[in-house]
């Protein structure tokens, strides 16, 4: 056995050793004041986020997206699949429109066909592969099939039996689709792609499963769970899953396949009935699955093997039916405030919204005051900076002075670049430090607080209303052509 594995590890290590482990987000649509696609993708590059998957292929996300070198996996709606796994001229006007058009300025790398097909629309699994082919073959046809993967994310219960992991199988009424399906995957150097919750599998196990378990929460060695068959132990639930996926595909003689999560998250609120659906407990969950994704630290069967992962998901979606958890899975509000603050010390350069290193840009004490209000009059307009905040009368307006309220807008837009070298400058008139400028009800950025103005600092370039700060401040004329003439403004003002 221990030969066994020692060969799958070797071979899925040779064939993928080229693939780095990253994080990436889901980003759903189903809010009541859905953000515009230009604020979607300025909060993707604040928060780091170099892969996203979308649930369409939504024009406006696609060219908002375009030159962002963002990687862009997109789905085709089960709606959808129907007509196109019973026609390939479907397909392939599919691709032309939604591809093709976009490619390469868009940095489409995935198309994820259909979503939990054979548990969600059993009816529409038997024209799931003829989908993926048809879309493969369209792929060829323009030449992009190297560049591009297309694969179909699947539901975790399709894997039957799954703890102990070597015991694991898929459901065998669905092996006419998922034995064309692996050898699809195969033929065409795809993923797996499997969506795992353990908050689902916490919720349903009745008290088997204990909470640190589904948490990633560290468990000394005589808590940990042991597979009988390998001695493997494992300490969650996440790697569990995985595993058993690698097993389940094992059973069907496939062993050079490798999975890509493309859901997984746990919720920040619930119901009554929803005790463990909490702010900590989220945090809790994805600050660990990130780290551990990002630190490649693997699973038991694969140590050391990436198993990249898009988290559930960018925003709250208040409009989702069901549960109240199933509204509080994102991230961020529409307004792009953080749910709640990861923690994400030693994770690597990946969401600004880390509390680890706290760092804030601060103007300087003496700097010259045109300067100073040259500067701050910039951050305000063309660097797009909310400083509704220093308005009279609002938490940040006083001190009322050019010093205070440079010192505000400077650290904001410092934190909305992500604080990335050269983002603290403005013409030397600013400095980055480790004391928080927080004063009263003044919050900056980067402050451990859930505050109106953490992380707001994204345009609203769709505003409806003629009230908003940024009309206040005569500035919407300026953000929309920001995007296009931001860079030559930062070089002709030379302010960073």
């Amino acid at each position: 056995m221990a030969f066994v594995l020692f060969l799958l590890v070797l071979t899925i290590s040779t064939v993928f050793a080229d693939e780095d482990a990253f994080i990436g987000v889901n980003i759903g649509t189903e809010l009541s004041d859905m953000p515009h696609p230009t604020q979607v993708v300025a909060l993707l590059k604040a928060q780091q986020i170099r892969h996203v998957r979308l649930y369409n292929s939504d024009r406006g996300m696609l060219l908002a997206l375009a030159n962002t070198g963002i990687k862009v996996a997109i789905s085709i709606p089960n709606e959808q699949l129907l007509g196109i796994g019973q026609s390939n001229s479907t397909a392939a006007n599919w691709v032309s429109q939604n591809i093709v058009s976009h490619y390469p300025a868009t940095n489409i790398t995935t198309i994820c066909v259909g979503s939990e097909v054979p548990t969600t629309l059993p009816n529409a699994a038997p024209v799931l592969i003829n989908a993926l082919k048809y879309i493969h073959s369209a792929l060829v046809a323009s030449n992009l099939d190297r560049q591009i993967k297309v694969s179909t994310p699947l539901a975790s219960s399709i894997i039957l039996d799954s703890f102990p992991p070597s015991q694991a199988f898929f459901n065998h009424s669905w092996n006419p689709v998922l034995v064309p399906l692996l050898k699809f995957l195969q033929s065409t150097n795809s993923y797996f792609m499997l969506n795992i919750y353990p908050y689902f599998d916490y919720m349903q196990s009745n008290g088997v499963i204990p909470l640190d378990y589904a948490l990633f929460k560290p468990l000394p060695a005589n808590k940990e769970a042991v597979d009988a068959n390998t001695l493997l132990h494992y300490s969650n639930v996440f790697d569990a899953m995985v595993d058993a996926a690698y097993f389940a595909m094992a059973d069907l003689n496939v062993t050079n396949i490798p999975v890509l999560v493309t859901e997984s998250g746990w919720p920040s609120k619930g119901d009554s009935n929803e005790p463990d659906a909490t702010l900590e407990n989220a945090n809790t969950y994805n600050s660990n699955l990130i780290r551990h994704v990002l630190n490649k630290t693997g699973t038991p069967k694969h140590p050391g093997i990436s198993v990249s992962t898009f988290l559930y998901e960018l925003y709250n979606e208040d409009m989702k039916p069901g549960p109240l958890s199933e509204k509080n899975w994102g991230l961020f509000d529409p307004n792009g405030n953080p749910v709640y603050i990861l923690r994400l010390t030693d994770a690597g350069s990946v969401f600004a919204n880390d509390t680890a290193n706290q760092t804030y840009c601060t103007a300087k004490e003496g700097a010259d005051e045109k300067m100073l209000q040259a500067a701050l009059d910039w951050a305000c307009g063309p660097g797009k900076v909310d400083c509704s905040a220093m308005l009279q009368g609002q938490v940040c307006y006083e001190p009322d002075t050019v010093l205070a309220h440079a010192t505000y807008a400077f650290d904001a837009y410092y934190h909305q670049m992500g604080k990335t070298p050269g983002s603290c400058d403005f013409n030397g008139v600013a400095a980055i430090t480790t004391t928080n400028p927080s004063h009263g009800s003044c919050l900056f950025l980067g402050s451990g607080t859930n505050g109106t103005l953490l992380n707001s600092t994204i345009p609203a370039m769709d505003s409806k209303s003629s009230d908003s700060p940024q009309a206040k401040f005569g500035f919407l004329a300026a953000y929309f052509v920001a995007g296009v003439l931001g860079c030559a403004v930062l070089f002709l003002n030379g302010l960073i």
